[in-house]
């Protein structure tokens, strides 16, 4: 196995053309983890570590581009108050250790169904930059995930960043797992609040061949919410929501959960995190629009 070390973004997109064959690594939470069980084996293994260009984060416009291997623990520390949800959904992966290695950008390169940034990035809207000598365009986070560890990606091309809203309103994320800490999630779910569109949108992972919107759900509670007022959401509403988002999912049974208990944590999951991102609105300065 050829182990390649560029030192530049230029360097990095011209060695991905050479040998699109190498594996990118940067925290190595997953790729490491697969090697040492021996369930990949490529030719190459690609180094990020030496690309400043991947380890940085900027704002303009009212827009976050996060570099792909800015690591979990700086999203917590440094981008909690910007981006709330991507906050909290770091906060749940594996370890400090790994927090401390790990980052979005290698979340969206294994694409596994259970990633936990992988809800939060569909809720706000989010769009994954892919780069090669050909050039940059932009994934919306919907059509970047193709199957079970399958993405978008063509073979020549790195995710150089990923770009969200600041600020875009209420956000929650929540997972179930069979403890803790240090858990891959049996289940997590997602939910925004976009306060100048009047729109919800809502999120489930680990309960699909990929992770993905609850788009019946979200039509339903974006016109049952009373946004004008800011009166409490009923029982029957929460409820309802629930039914719609555990509907959306197409879980199986596994070692780590029945599909039905997922479908039913997702539903408690989606109440939850409607009382806790409306009671964040209700306390809120902002006015919908």
């Amino acid at each position: 196995m050829d182990f390649l070390r560029p030192s530049s973004l230029t360097e990095a997109l011209a060695v991905k053309a050479e040998r699109p064959d190498a594996v990118p690594i940067a925290g190595g939470t997953d790729v490491m983890v697969e090697l040492n069980f021996d369930h990949r084996r490529p030719g190459a293994l690609l180094d990020l570590n030496r690309v400043t260009e991947l380890a940085e984060w900027s704002e303009a416009d009212g827009m976050i581009r996060l570099g792909a291997s800015v690591p979990y623990v700086r999203v917590i520390a440094e981008l909690g108050e910007v981006l709330p949800a991507l906050a909290m959904a770091s906060r749940t992966v594996g370890s400090p250790q790994i927090r401390n290695r790990g980052t979005v950008g290698g979340n969206l390169g294994a694409a596994s169904p259970a990633g936990d940034t992988h809800p939060v990035l569909l809720v706000l809207g989010a769009e994954v930059e892919a780069a090669s000598v050909r050039g940059t365009r932009r994934i919306p986070a919907e059509e970047f995930y193709l199957g079970v560890k399958r993405n978008a990606l063509e073979p020549d091309e790195l995710i150089t960043a990923v770009h969200l809203p600041a600020e875009a309103g209420p956000q929650q994320f929540a997972k179930v797992g069979t403890r803790n800490a240090m858990v891959i999630a049996v289940c997590s779910f997602a939910l925004a609040l976009h306060l100048d569109t009047r729109e919800i949108r809502a999120a489930v992972g680990s309960a699909a061949p990929t992770p993905r919107r609850a788009s019946a759900a979200e039509e339903f509670l974006s016109a049952e919410l009373p946004w004008s007022t800011k009166a409490s959401v009923t029982d029957s509403v929460k409820r309802r929501f629930g039914e719609l988002v555990s509907e959306a999912a197409s879980p199986i049974d596994d070692v780590r959960g029945s599909a039905d208990y997922r479908k039913h944590a997702l539903s408690v999951l989606a109440r939850r995190t409607l009382t806790w991102a409306w009671n964040d609105f209700q306390k809120g300065e902002r006015e919908c629009a």
